[in-house]
């Protein structure tokens, strides 16, 4: 009765197995993303977030990510502005295959942040554009559920923003579904 408990046990972990040799060639994220700014209106934006992987090994790819986050902020009394902030980055990411459900991963992302506010004001609409430089560098954790599904347990990275009047370091904080394309 032992013997045949041990070998249903192994013959119900061969799947997980299966997964663990498969590497692939492309993931595809997308999902929730939270900002805080550390900026002059210091504000709590909700969004999404998506990025592309491109592994050239087992541990090696190059990520492109973009983001949008919106919300909006008292400027005075009976003036609100609607805020957008959109960040275009790319760069290397790594991460630890060696888990069959597990996989922590991490980047430094490099791109631009494109931020707009408007408002209407006594006077008409004002509305401001800027794109300046940014840099993200962060990491998070993957569980696998699926051959070619993961869920993206948490992302979070430091973002930095370079402004010519004000630089910001801001937080941001993803989570959502990760597509699995391809097996090296």
């Amino acid at each position: 009765m032992r013997k045949l408990f041990v070998a249903a046990s192994l013959l119900l972990l061969l799947p997980l197995a299966a997964i663990a040799q498969d590497k692939p060639k492309v993931e595809i994220f997308g999902g929730y993303s939270y900002v805080h700014t550390d900026d002059a209106l210091d504000l709590d934006l909700h969004g999404w977030n998506a990025s592309v992987t491109g592994n050239l090994n087992k541990w090696f790819g190059i990520t492109a990510d973009f983001s949008g986050h919106y919300g909006d902020v008292s400027l005075s009394p009976g003036v609100r502005a609607d805020v957008s902030a959109h960040l275009f980055m790319g760069g290397p990411q790594i991460a630890y295959r060696k888990n069959d459900v597990w996989q922590p991963f991490g980047h430094l992302l490099l791109g631009a942040a494109r931020s707009h506010i408007s408002a209407r004001t006594a006077t008409g609409r004002v509305s401001a554009t800027n794109t300046d430089f940014a840099l993200a560098v962060g990491g998070g954790l993957d569980a696998h559920i699926a051959k070619h599904l993961a869920i993206r347990l948490f992302q979070a990275d430091y973002v930095y923003v370079h402004d010519s009047v004000d630089d910001s370091n801001n937080f941001r904080l993803s989570t959502g579904l990760v597509l699995r394309l391809g097996d090296h």
